[in-house]
């Protein structure tokens, strides 16, 4: 199949058979939009087939040129509803308007955080209008006061009304198709620029390549939207090969995740991604009461991404639920990343997870892989991502190694640098980022690893290393072993090395872990539960913590695909703020009052003396 542009997707895509298309499954008690152009479906799920969806994408398209929007035009989308969100995006794009997804606000609570990020992200792509709906709207004075560029806000349900024609536009593979921000869990979110050509190189990668996609295939997704998982995995690679979509809200599974596997057995679904921790959910909140009439023998790719994978929970889960038609070799370990427009590597299909292991000692202290058999006293298991795809390199290279020259041998740890037709053209309007992101014409991804039988194997982050007398040791290994003591909050733990906050300690780095507690009402029983914390990282690495934080569930910061964020945890521990965190059950009405009332504070800063210029 040759590269063809999003838009040229969705017109061909208007040819395929009248019951394909995308389905969207509304929030339990959230009436879903059924808009002009949707069908009716079943138990009240809108669903639009291919041939409505090129139809309705005209007219928001159509909707947005009305507003004054042209071609090369930026425009930001806060749209919780998936189907708004579907329509207005790619709406956008057949009109070459260049889309910004922004997620939505998830609590109140922390309304001032989010609209610092809205506003970073809105500044910096240069947006002209912002859609949302008329709730959130009403939140955002503070943002368009602090943004020059953009001219209106505007809410959805004027652009579902409009019968505005489309006028048509030549858009090529070059043309920028969309600006994808980074979650942030390191640094400020960066806009990575991807066009058509990246998106047609990386659909191929996964559709073909990697997931060798039949007509008889039908995804099941309720990851976020505006997050290049869902979005490029769930909505553009299906729309370039005609796969149908059944689409449940995020915070429906994430309240219900039976909604998953009910879903999967109600359409046959065959096709599904989560990352390590919705695996993990699954295993600890799905009842066995509610398997009842669940089967989930068509599930043939049970994909695993974004965020450090476990053996032990996929493992879990294949055993947990192979009662219901699960099968082991349906999981499918990835690798990917933003700036290489979604995947890297995928393991072989069909052949379940790969695992291998090693002497851990070895691997931190001198960054050398030696094999060892699992019942190995020192073993570390590690997961394997997989192989690179046809036209695209994965090497791994020394991180000071700046023309990517010398590319590492097998077995041996270092900087996992990527090459091809995947990759992004820049962050958006950050020449000295991305200068900063290339050697050699190889993108560096900042994530430590290796290569072995071909196989990649991603070990942590570059900078989130924590060295103590010279020996390098990986935050999530000390994560992982905290997260195994009953008590605390599975895949709620964070480790990390900081300055000590009373600045007694000056000549080195102290080695801090934070987590979450199981329940609220063991924050005032903690002194045993931290002591069996520390003996746990001591007995698996061999490392004595220096600190140890409980803190009640929900108060560790996040990002907006729910990935945990280590540095602004350090940043917290190190202001002395970290203990002081609240949880968000804890957030009261009161609370949501005070924020409101601080962001219209602000909105009348902003309006009256002009807002200081931030840094980006």
């Amino acid at each position: 199949m040759s590269p063809r542009t999003i838009a040229q997707a969705i017109e061909d895509a208007a040819k395929a058979e009248p019951n394909r298309g995308f389905r969207f499954v509304p929030d339990a008690g959230v009436p879903g939009f059924a808009g002009p152009g949707s069908e009716a479906g079943e138990a009240s799920e809108p669903s639009f087939s291919f041939t409505a969806i090129e139809r309705m994408s005209a007219r928001f398209g159509g909707a947005l040129q009305a507003l004054g929007l042209k071609k090369g035009d930026r425009v930001a989308l806060i749209l919780p509803n998936n189907d708004d969100f579907v329509l207005s995006f790619l709406g956008a794009i057949r009109a070459g308007i260049i889309p910004a997804p922004i997620y939505p606000p998830m609590a109140l609570g922390q309304l001032q955080a989010y609209l610092d990020n809205t506003r970073h992200i809105v500044a910096k792509s240069g947006a002209r209008v912002l859609v949302t709906t008329a709730k959130i709207k009403r939140l955002l004075g503070t943002v368009q006061a602090a943004c020059p560029a953009l001219e209106q806000v505007v809410a959805i349900e004027g652009i579902r009304e409009s019968s505005e024609p489309l006028r048509a536009e030549k858009i090529g593979l070059d043309d920028v198709a969309f600006i994808q921000f980074t979650s942030g869990s390191t640094s400020r979110p960066k806009g990575v620029t991807l066009t058509h050509a990246n998106l047609a190189a990386n659909i191929k990668c996964i559709m073909q390549d990697g997931l060798r996609s039949g007509p008889d295939d039908v995804g099941i997704s309720w990851l976020p939207l505006y997050h290049d998982m869902g979005l490029i995995g769930f909505v553009l690679a299906p729309l370039y090969h005609l796969v149908p979509i059944v689409y449940i809200p995020a915070l429906l599974f994430l309240k219900r995740p039976v909604s998953w596997f009910q879903a999967i057995t109600r359409h046959r679904g065959s096709i599904a991604y989560a990352p390590n921790f919705a695996y993990a959910l699954c295993i600890k909140r799905i009842k066995a009461a509610e398997l009842e009439d669940l089967n989930l023998s068509t599930w043939r790719v049970a994909g695993c991404g974004a965020e450090p994978i476990r053996p032990e929970t996929l493992e879990g889960f294949a055993s947990t639920f192979s009662m219901i038609g699960f099968r082991k070799e349906a999981l499918l370990p990835s690798y990917g990343m933003a700036e290489s427009a979604l995947a890297v590597a995928f393991t072989e299909l069909g052949e379940g997870v790969k695992t291998l292991a090693v002497n851990g000692p070895q691997l931190w202290e001198q960054g050398r892989v030696a094999v060892v058999s699992e019942d190995d006293d020192h073993a570390v298991r590690l997961v394997s991502c997989g192989r690179e795809f046809p036209e695209h390199t994965i090497r791994v290279f020394d991180p000071d190694d700046a023309s990517s020259e010398r590319p590492l041998p097998e077995g041996v740890v270092g900087e996992l640098r990527v090459g091809g037709p995947s990759l992004m053209r820049s962050y958006w309007e950050d020449a000295e980022r991305t200068r900063d992101s290339f050697a050699g014409g190889l993108l560096k991804t900042g994530d430590l690893g290796f290569i072995e039988g071909g196989h990649v194997f991603v070990c942590g982050r570059s900078k989130e290393l924590v060295i103590v007398n010279g020996r390098n040791y990986y935050p999530q290994d000390m994560e992982w072993e905290a997260s195994k003591v009953a008590g605390v909050r599975r895949g709620n733990v964070v480790a990390f090395g900081a300055r000590d906050p009373s600045g007694v300690e000056r000549d080195r780095e102290r080695v801090v872990l934070a987590f979450e507690v199981q329940e609220p009402e063991r924050m005032g029983q903690t002194t045993s539960l931290v002591g069996e914390v520390r003996r746990a990282v001591q007995e698996g690495m061999g490392l004595t913590l220096d600190d140890v934080i409980p803190l009640p569930p929900g108060a560790l910061p996040k990002t907006s695909s729910g990935k945990l964020q280590r540095a602004k945890t350090r940043e917290l521990y190190e202001t002395g703020e970290l203990m002081g965190r609240t949880g968000a059950r804890d957030v009261k009405t009161l609370d949501v009052a005070k924020q409101a009332a601080m962001s219209q504070l602000s909105y009348f800063k902003l309006a009256v003396l002009g807002g200081r210029k931030r840094k980006e």
